[in-house]
């Protein structure tokens, strides 16, 4: 994993923000590719959709304290814990407020209606908010791996950006089956919701290693407010999805093999 360290850092040059806009194109990629799977796994079971949206649960949630909550505490010194609490709380109101504002941006962020297209409107409507919640729960994502890069830990970044980036494969995948589902055409549209839903992390990831290197009494406050904006999109969004079409068990294997996952990719990082 030092190769790699290495070899991103050849790439990417010593900037912290330089280094986050990178990250950011490589997540993104990854919500790309995921998204453009539509277009050869023609039909994939919601068993495996459930089972894929449980290791990006899994990933993130071993990601939140690994990545972000144990080292803002320690990076925090003797306030690090109430800091990172803090910033937590506050993930979780702005996570909580951007669900209720959903409804009122759908329009803005999904563009407008096609006039060519046949989906009716009992399907478009619950289509526009997945579409925007995904979208606005990719931002907690994006800024995690822009904190990541900003604290100067380019170890703590990679794993970051790395799992951000894995979990993105089926979270694209999802947002693009969901557009088929719903009566999109597959190569003109589909994929292209799904890349839509994750570009938003590449501006997030900017913000979030600005802010820190700024000003690194920040840092704290925004691994933890990361990190509860993903705690609260697993448990408010993914854990009750995946567990509501008969499939827990694969779901919660998922989740786990996720953790597992993470917990690899930080410990060889670091």
């Amino acid at each position: 994993m030092r190769m790699l360290e290495t070899w991103f850092v050849d790439v990417a040059g010593s900037d912290p923000v330089v280094q986050a806009l990178v990250a950011g194109a490589v997540i993104a990629g990854l919500n790309l590719l995921g998204a453009s799977l539509v277009l050869v796994w023609r039909d994939p079971s919601q068993r495996s959709l459930d089972g894929a949206l449980g290791f990006a649960a899994g990933v993130m949630l071993a990601a939140s304290f690994t990545s972000l909550i144990l080292p803002g505490i320690e990076l925090g010194g003797q306030n690090g814990l109430l800091e990172v609490i803090a910033g937590i709380a506050l993930g979780v109101l702005v996570l909580d407020r951007a669900d209720r504002w959903v409804p009122h941006v759908h329009v803005l962020i999904t563009g407008r209606k096609r006039s060519d297209q046949t989906v009716s409107e009992a399907d478009l409507a619950p289509l526009l908010l997945f579409i925007v919640a995904i979208t606005i729960h990719n931002m907690p994502e994006g800024l995690a791996v822009g904190v990541g890069f900003g604290s100067g830990n380019v170890a703590e970044g990679l794993s970051l950006m790395l799992a951000i980036g894995l979990q993105n494969i089926p979270e694209g995948l999802a947002v693009s089956v969901a557009a088929v589902n719903a009566g999109f055409d597959r190569t003109s549209y589909a994929a292209l919701t799904g890349i839509r839903a994750g570009l938003v992390e590449i501006p997030m990831v900017l913000l979030g290693a600005w802010a820190v290197t700024v000003s690194s009494a920040l840092l704290p406050y925004a691994m933890g407010f990361a990190a509860g904006g993903m705690l609260f999109v697993i448990s408010d969004e993914i854990v009750p999805e995946t567990h509501s079409n008969g499939h827990e068990r694969v779901a919660t294997m998922g989740l786990m093999l996720g953790v597992v996952v993470m917990l690899y990719l930080d410990v060889s990082l670091a």
